[in-house]
């Protein structure tokens, strides 16, 4: 009799496995009888006008951190960003990590990195590769680009080090049913460009011609709290809109009511930025 406390799922790892390459075949299934058109062409050529441009480091130090899984990191970012690189995305079409990248098999050259596995983080093949997508989703957060599948994990993966930069991560994405897409309903091509170099990930989205708008996150009420024996980092995050002419505000937009359970050692949250 099966453990009804138990998703089937999580009953041994041949029920996961069933349960990953059902929902895996559903997505293609919906892909396939779908109308969306997903963008194909890369072009070595950079577009001309820079719409922003971001870059982070990609290893991270610190109490519990395997730095050996950070290594990994680098390897699978890189080979993503190959895959990525130069991507022309034009009117009308729909960006999907997955469908660019494809799945990260060890076959393929990638290696054990962080996930999270149900509040832990763990070792899994292709882990890091949220760090890229999460890159890619702050480029189009800064653009009049429409997110159409966004989904978001802890954001407290790690200490800040210097400024705090609002939705630095916690974008989340796993072959292939949990997927990061962007569609241009924009009037001109767009470029997506993202490279590795000197122990950095860089990011920059480019167009034809500029945009008549500032896009930008801003984070409010950013603070610790603890319930029961978690920490969570707690904020709301907002994208503005900005006429590029006069600065007048044009819109607001809450993008993330953040509640994030705090996964790295509690002894490194700041004690200011903890609320009772």
């Amino acid at each position: 009799m099966l453990n009804k406390t138990k998703n089937f799922c999580d009953i041994n790892p041949v029920c996961y496995e069933i349960s990953f390459r059902k929902e895996v075949l559903k997505r293609h299934v919906h892909d396939l009888l779908g109308s969306e058109k997903f963008a194909k062409t890369i072009e070595n050529e950079k577009l001309p006008n820079v719409v922003f441009s971001y870059s982070s480091n990609q290893i991270k130090r610190g109490k519990g951190i395997d730095i050996r899984l950070q290594e990994n990191k680098i390897v699978n970012i890189q080979l993503a960003c190959k895959k990525i690189n130069g991507m022309i995305i034009h009117p009308g079409e729909v960006f999907s990590f997955w469908k660019t990248v494809g799945e990260a098999k060890k076959k393929k050259g990638y290696k054990d990195g962080r996930v999270i596995k149900g509040d832990k983080l763990v070792p899994g093949t292709g882990g890091g590769l949220c760090n890229l997508g999460n890159t890619i989703n702050l480029l189009v957060l800064h653009s009049p680009l429409e997110i159409v599948e966004l989904h978001k994990h802890s954001d407290a993966l790690a200490p800040d080090h210097g400024k705090r930069v609002p939705f630095s991560s916690g974008t989340c994405v796993s072959y292939n049913y949990i997927d990061y897409r962007f569609k241009n309903n924009t009037d001109q091509d767009v470029q997506l460009l993202v490279w590795c170099e000197d122990g950095k990930l860089y990011g920059e989205l480019r167009s034809e011609r500029e945009f008549p708008n500032n896009y930008d996150i801003v984070e409010e009420d950013h603070h610790f709290e603890k319930t029961d024996d978690k920490y969570y980092r707690v904020s709301k995050i907002y994208r503005t809109v900005t006429d590029k002419n006069t600065d007048d505000l044009l819109d607001k937009q809450l993008i993330w009511d953040n509640h994030s359970m705090v996964m790295f050692d509690y002894d490194l949250i700041p004690k200011e930025q903890i609320r009772v």
